[in-house]
């Protein structure tokens, strides 16, 4: 049995396309240069596929495999759908085990095997010889009737009402299987392509099938940005950055938004908790707080901000939890102190306590997070009346907004490192990731509080070196604690706690 060629399975399968994009160049394996952590993640190159190139992909994949196992290419696409498009497995497969069982588990009639094509069949039956369709039970000419290898024939309205259905309102493409009762043989993409009859369910049918190569490819993935039609291929599936072309950046394992430092994994408990608790710990936000001189939980059953602790006497503001003095200051804080002194809770009590201390700080990072991206319109503003005063150009006041990018780069970091401090088990390394984190912080505050507050009043002048300092500094403390966490990862100084 011969290998079709490429040109023939593209015409079968009804998509003649130009693969080539508008420069006529093809797409390159990339580094990432831009995002939000270039550094970590220059050596793992990645491809951004568009609609086009993943179908030539696919073609690709199908075609190089063929030529190897010397099968038809329609059979080989569904071979490789069984083996989920790895092609390493599916030739070890193929060299060492038995045949007739590797083409009865993928569901396909082994192409060796010998068999008239029903067009042959029908050539040579008489032209009066009829044959009952077994679904509609109509008696047609032999001539009218299709089938698969299996020897199943069905008349081709049928077979068209059939495929249509499974296609449009089912959603299936690589599980269609022969009609006939108890034969699981798949119906091939040239049989499929062959007896559809609307072009809206063929041009359907493409799309599930390039659909499912990506969905089930470890080195494919959809970009999660909606709208976007692309997808990232990559040389292995690993926890790393990738940006689209459209601009989205996330994890490829996970598809998630970049969450560096902490790993899918503990970023799946995370979020699995944090979304149960979301409700609760707003409850508590607004109900119950510890006192800030001994620790003890408080519930607020009363309108008056003005609180007496019964345990130890002191006085404070709910709003503020200072002293009563301090009244109208309106820092509001978690206090961690009291989960060691003597008096202490249950110890669900002090694992819940623990919990919030971490998830408040989360929250505030990503509200924080939320504020600081309006900066980009502020500083855009602020480009302008440099440009316009001082008669710079537009490249020499970048720098302003390169700073609100380190500003959102590191406060994502911070916000993820409280995620993943929940778990790890406290040691000499942990206590020196806590004192990267507290630099890290104090210097993102730091830039935060220039670029909200200090610019708008600052002497242009002086401006570009006071915003680079600090944008450096808070963008070298970032990287101090990412390759930190990093180097514990690949040395296994973290061990982790289980999540209640």
């Amino acid at each position: 049995m011969t290998m079709e060629s490429d040109d023939d399975y593209c015409e079968d399968f009804d998509i003649c396309i130009e693969y080539e994009d508008e420069d006529g160049e093809e797409v390159e394996m990339e580094k990432i240069e831009t995002g939000p952590n270039k550094d970590s993640d220059n050596n793992y190159p990645y491809e951004v596929l568009s609609t086009d190139k993943i179908v030539k992909d696919m073609l690709e994949s199908i075609n190089s495999i063929g030529a190897i196992i010397k099968i038809p290419a329609t059979t080989t696409r569904i071979l490789l759908q069984h083996f989920k498009w790895d092609r390493e497995k599916l030739l070890d497969k193929f060299y060492s085990e038995d045949l007739s069982q590797l083409f009865k588990d993928a569901h396909v009639v082994d192409p060796a095997r010998q068999s008239s094509s029903p067009e042959t069949v029908g050539e040579l039956a008489a032209a009066d010889m009829e044959e009952d369709c077994a679904i509609c039970l109509m008696p047609l000419a032999r001539k009218m009737m299709t089938g698969l290898e299996c020897d199943h024939r069905f008349c081709e309205d049928c077979w068209n009402e059939y495929l249509s259905t499974k296609i449009m309102q089912e959603g299936e493409c690589q599980t269609i299987r022969c009609p006939a009762h108890k034969c699981d043989i798949l119906v091939d993409d040239e049989t499929v392509m062959r007896l559809i009859k609307q072009s809206k369910v063929k041009v359907k049918y493409e799309h599930l099938i390039t659909n499912s190569f990506v969905q089930f490819n470890r080195l494919l993935k959809w970009c999660p940005s909606p709208g976007c039609t692309n997808a990232i291929k990559v040389q292995y599936s690993d926890f790393k950055l990738v940006k689209c072309s459209c601009g989205y950046a996330f994890c490829y394992k996970c598809t998630s938004k970049w969450h560096e430092p902490i790993n899918c994994e503990l970023l799946k408990k995370w979020m699995i908790r944090f979304e149960e608790d979301s409700a609760t710990l707003t409850w508590i936000g607004q109900n119950s707080k510890d006192c800030p001189n001994c620790a003890t939980p408080i519930e607020k059953n009363g309108g008056c901000n003005l609180i007496h602790c019964s345990t130890c006497a002191f006085s404070f503001c709910w709003m503020c939890l200072r002293k009563t003095n301090n009244h109208y200051c309106k820092c509001n804080r978690f206090e961690n102190e009291g989960e060691n002194r003597e008096g202490s809770k249950k110890e669900n009590k002090s694992a819940f306590r623990k919990y919030f201390h971490y998830s408040e700080r989360f929250m505030n990072h990503a509200n924080s997070l939320k504020f600081e991206s309006n900066l980009y319109d502020f500083v855009k503003e602020k480009m302008f009346e440099m440009q316009r005063i001082t008669n710079l150009t537009w490249t020499e006041v970048l720098f302003l907004r390169n700073a609100v990018d380190i500003l959102c780069r590191c406060r994502t970091i911070l916000m993820y490192t409280y995620a993943l401090a929940y778990f790890v088990v406290k040691n000499n390394q942990f206590n020196i990731f806590e004192d990267n984190q507290q630099d890290l912080e104090q210097a993102t505050e730091s830039l935060s509080q220039f670029l909200e507050q200090d610019l708008k009043n600052e002497d242009l002048g002086e401006i570009k070196q006071k915003v680079m300092n600090k944008s450096s500094y808070c963008e070298n403390r970032r990287k101090v604690l990412v390759d930190h966490v990093y180097e514990g990862y690949e040395k296994d100084w973290w061990s982790y706690l289980s999540m209640h």
